[in-house]
């Protein structure tokens, strides 16, 4: 894991969750119950298991501990006399910088009602009790697996994880619409109970068969699948693996159908990266709700995950030009020399400097030179093919790798470089709306296997001061 400063408090509580949770699954597990025998129970199973156990005897303590130092799970009670367990799950999940905490809700309250009203609170799942090992610990390593992969995100877009949660816990309802749903299963009426938990501009595909369904998964940009565990054409469970092990369907909230007297199926699918299961005979209110955490939980993710590609773009790319940056063309430049073919390790390297570029900013002032930096870089983009490269180096000075070249045709595109900058003004704020530019290029060939790119590189950087020193507005070639 790559060292990230924190900045803040909250931040570095973040990391050590993260750490904690990283270490074998090892994690804190607040429990909150009001009867001390329950609480006993469940912190001897958990600390078997290697969990670190807090507890709290009440609605409000627990909020109190959640707010001071978030565990990484909850374990929640329902009749509980200060404040009863689904208040509590509201105000967790109502609070941004909480709202990703998985809650449990173990309780004796077995009716279909309370399962439901737990799920519409945002209780991650509901477990009546006797709660059986199996089933508790398979459901709390899934939703510690869910809870690590956001905090390693989170940690990277802090600011506005809380913003979009915010948003999602006041439009939530809106998560199911419009979604694209895959189900696989065999009775058409579970189908088309699926089907009614989402708006008219949703579109449900029902498969009775894995493999036909793996595939139209793999073709299709699907929001959820549903896949039953009862299926007699295939393996269910394996259909669920495979859809977690393609790059194309990995990301899917997955939740199975499974009848309430297989619960060692349920702990199987959990294991392998299902997110929530529904028991027979399927109810559309906890069908809606568990659904609804799992959309939840895929927008945030999506989200996250496109601010840490979105980040790792900038640390690869110059902010004010869009082009690639030296960090980015020296592992570039790597890679290519270690490439097997022949053909990919010859390449040219052009370096660009733009010819008084001092002068422009000391007459006409920054934003001007700012203004040639920019259509600089464009007409560069232009010019260059698509399996090459353009860069910039630093303050005025550019470089194009030009792959699977010769000397003839890098020379080529290093003069059509040079007259095409000189050959159009550049579009400024001046007097005349325009600025004559030229520039200075050098180009060096890779002269053998053994040379470094560092090697080439300087052969390039002493070629173009060549042509600095030549009168400019010129093209040098490295000996």
């Amino acid at each position: 894991m790559s060292h990230i400063e924190c900045r803040d408090v909250p931040g570095v509580q973040l990391r050590n969750q993260v750490e904690a949770v990283s270490n074998k699954m090892s994690a804190r597990v607040l429990v909150v119950d009001d009867i001390p025998v329950n609480v006993r129970l469940l912190e001897a199973k958990l600390s078997a298991e290697y969990y670190d156990v807090i507890t709290a005897s009440g609605g409000r303590e627990a909020l109190e501990i959640i707010e001071s130092a978030p565990p990484d799970i909850v374990l929640l009670d329902v009749m509980m006399p200060d404040m009863d367990g689904f208040e509590v799950c509201r105000r967790i999940k109502a609070n941004p910088a909480t709202a990703l905490l998985p809650v449990i809700m173990v309780t004796a309250l077995s009716e279909q009602s309370d399962r439901v009203t737990g799920l519409e609170a945002g209780a991650d799942d509901f477990l009546t009790k006797p709660v059986r090992d199996l089933a508790l610990f398979a459901r709390v390593r899934s939703l510690l697996r869910v809870k690590l992969l956001l905090d390693e995100l989170r940690l990277r877009e802090e600011t506005s994880r809380q913003m979009n949660i915010l948003r999602d816990v006041e439009n939530r309802d809106e998560l199911l619409h419009g979604n694209r749903v895959l189900f696989v299963g065999e009775d058409a009426m579970e189908g088309d109970l699926i089907a009614s938990i989402f708006d008219e501009n949703s579109h449900l595909d029902v498969f009775s068969e894995t493999g036909t369904a793996m595939q139209h998964a793999r073709e299709q940009s699907y929001d959820m699948a549903f896949v039953s565990l009862s299926l007699s054409e295939g393996d269910p469970l394996r259909l669920c693996s495979q859809l977690r092990s393609h790059v194309e369907t990995r990301y899917i909230p997955i939740l199975v159908i499974v009848d309430n007297s297989e619960p060692k199926l349920v702990s199987k699918a959990l294991e392998l990266g299902v997110n929530d299961y529904i028991m027979r005979p399927v109810d559309f209110s906890e069908a809606r709700a568990r659904a609804l955490t799992q959309s939840s939980h895929r927008r945030y993710h999506e989200e996250l995950r496109g601010a840490l590609e979105k980040s790792v773009d900038m640390a690869f790319t110059d902010g004010l030009t869009g082009l690639y940056n030296r960090r980015f063309v020296t592992r570039h430049l790597a890679g290519l020399s270690q490439r097997p073919s022949t053909e990919d390790r010859n390449f040219a390297l052009i370096m660009v400097d733009i010819d008084h570029f001092k002068s422009v900013n000391d007459t006409y002032g920054h934003d001007v030179g700012d203004q040639v930096l920019k259509e600089l870089s464009a007409r560069l983009q232009e010019i260059v093919r698509g399996q090459d490269l353009a860069a910039r180096l630093g303050g005025e000075e550019f470089l194009i790798v030009v792959t699977n070249a010769t000397e003839d045709n890098a020379q080529l595109v290093a003069e059509r470089i040079r007259e095409d900058i000189a050959g159009v003004p550049m579009t400024a704020t001046t007097p005349s709306g325009s600025l004559d530019i030229t520039v200075s290029v050098g180009v060096a060939m890779r002269e053998s296997a053994s040379e470094t790119p560092d090697e080439q590189l300087k052969r390039a950087d002493e070629a173009l001061y060549a042509a600095k020193r030549g009168g400019r507005d010129c093209v040098v070639i490295a000996a």
